[in-house]
């Protein structure tokens, strides 16, 4: 037992990371146990879930908008509610799996020199005037006057506020650059059709980072690094992703790439070259080129889902706001500029799109707002006396594996059959059913991995049946290794 739990430790996978990013505070969800410790039950969870599809459709508004799978599960879990058209209440699965994306987000950044700030939601309409963006953005810009008559817009991006922020500081040195500022806070767009839930709203969560650098070549450098944070963090989270030239559109700038989920549902029509790693937004390219510019190769064309931006800014903005610096030769000099976005929310919605099945959520291993729930008997059932046996096991495990504290969730809806529950449920059982301490496959619609359920036929030594997500043949191993499987 030992060997297996030292071996669930020392893994890499989502049980060491989610210790990692739990943020785990005890409170009143918490049932303390006499004499054991603190229990997570489900059914403390805030969750409208199970919604028809009747019922779905109603709250979206016209039918022809709900053509989203990843919109429809997130309804149908209970994972979003609507609030108004291209708005939505983030409930408590979402904001965890939410907050351990930040956390991943966050470690990426850090390793890279990121330094995180938080800028307001409002910004005075003079910065984007400065810019011309006032009138270039159109009627996608959210506008308002405070009681004084002063103009505001909610942003969307900050590439103003920001270069302001740099230019008010006189006396920075080329010594102090380069810097990457970042953070990651809800933003603003008056999308003339909001659609596809999380995919396309009118309100959101962004990654905004902006870089500061004393060189074309320095921030060249810098591009590229964070460009290299960006495939790592998608490499981590398991979703396969093309980077991608695309067009600076509105912000500007002289080079731009877009990190794309290769998804039917998309918006964007890519070319990829199969020969070699040329890559593209069609906009991008001329619509009668149908043969890759680095190698005449043809190119193949996919849709995709956009999760994340890069621009290279050059002095676009610095040289409007005259964000200087002194150089090496005592010289002010223009910072060189680049901005950076990753859509978080979206991220969130294009993951369960690419990887759940039509009537099952999966998430990131990362991401999943928990790892584990045991579910235990049906009250008045013929294994109702197991329930101890599942608290038993939670304990067992939540103490056998640090890293699953706060983590594991019992199922204290003995109400239902463990049937009902292994349908809402998770992609890993733990089972004492007909057989001891039984691990089954269950639909994984429930926004956490592994599920447990206890059932009473007595042995001398209890087993478990282990089969993970995607799983073929289950393994065998005893009660107390359990929690090694778990992890």
């Amino acid at each position: 037992m030992e060997g297996l739990l030292t071996r669930c430790r020392a893994l890499p996978t989502l049980a060491t990371c989610s210790h990692q990013l739990s943020g785990f505070v005890p409170h009143r969800f918490h049932y303390c146990v006499p004499g054991g410790g603190r229990r997570l039950l489900l059914s403390r969870v805030f969750q409208p879930q199970n919604l028809r599809e009747d019922q779905v459709l109603s709250l979206e508004g016209r039918s022809g908008d709900l053509t989203c799978k990843s919109q429809r599960l997130m309804l149908q879990v209970g994972l979003i509610y609507p609030a108004s058209p291209g708005c939505y209440h983030l409930l408590p699965y979402t904001v965890r799996a939410m907050e351990k994306l930040v956390r991943v987000i966050d470690q990426e950044m850090q390793v890279i020199g990121g330094q995180k700030v938080n800028m307001p939601s409002l910004s005075p309409a003079e910065l984007w005037q400065a810019t011309n963006r006032w009138d270039l953005m159109g009627k996608e810009l959210l506008r308002l006057r405070d009681r004084h008559g002063k103009e505001y817009c909610l942003g969307p991006t900050h590439e103003e506020a920001i270069t302001a922020l740099i230019a008010s500081q006189k006396k920075l040195s080329y010594k102090q650059l380069p810097f990457l500022l970042y953070q990651v806070t809800r933003k603003f767009r008056d999308e003339p059709r909001p659609r596809f839930g999380l995919l396309r709203c009118r309100e959101f969560y962004m990654k905004d980072m902006y870089t500061f650098d004393s060189s074309p070549e320095a921030a060249q450098q810098t591009y590229s690094l964070v460009c290299d944070a960006y495939c790592s963090l998608f490499n981590r989270l398991g979703l396969r992703f093309v980077k991608v030239q695309a067009n600076v559109g509105s912000i500007g700038g002289t080079m731009s790439h877009e990190f794309q989920l290769p998804m039917d549902i998309g918006e964007d029509w890519l070319a990829i070259c199969p020969s070699c790693s040329f890559s593209a937004n069609m906009e991008t390219l001329d619509v009668s080129q149908m043969n890759c510019p680095a190698c005449q190769g043809p190119l193949t064309k996919t849709k995709g889902i956009e999760v994340g931006h890069t621009f290279y800014l050059g002095t676009k903005y610095s040289s409007i706001f005259n964000a200087q610096f002194t150089n090496v030769y005592g010289k002010p000099s223009l910072a060189e500029m680049g901005c950076y976005g990753l859509g978080v929310t979206r991220i969130l919605a294009a993951a369960i799109e690419v990887l759940s099945t039509e009537d099952c959520v999966r998430w990131p291993s990362l991401l999943a707002p928990y790892q584990a729930c045991l579910i235990p008997p049906k009250k008045g059932s013929k294994e109702e006396a197991a329930s101890e046996l599942a608290g038993q096991l939670y304990d067992h495990i939540t103490e056998a594996v640090p890293q699953l504290h706060g983590e594991v969730l019992l199922d204290d809806r003995t109400h239902l059959t463990i049937g009902n529950r292994l349908k809402d449920a998770i992609p890993k059982l733990i089972s004492i059913d007909r057989l001891p301490w039984r691990l089954l496959e269950a639909p994984d619609r429930w926004p956490f991995p592994p599920p447990g359920t206890a059932g009473s036929r007595e042995t001398a030594e209890h087993t478990a049946q282990v089969r993970r997500q995607r799983a073929v043949c289950p393994s065998w191993c005893p009660w107390k290794e359990t929690c090694s499987q778990a992890g």
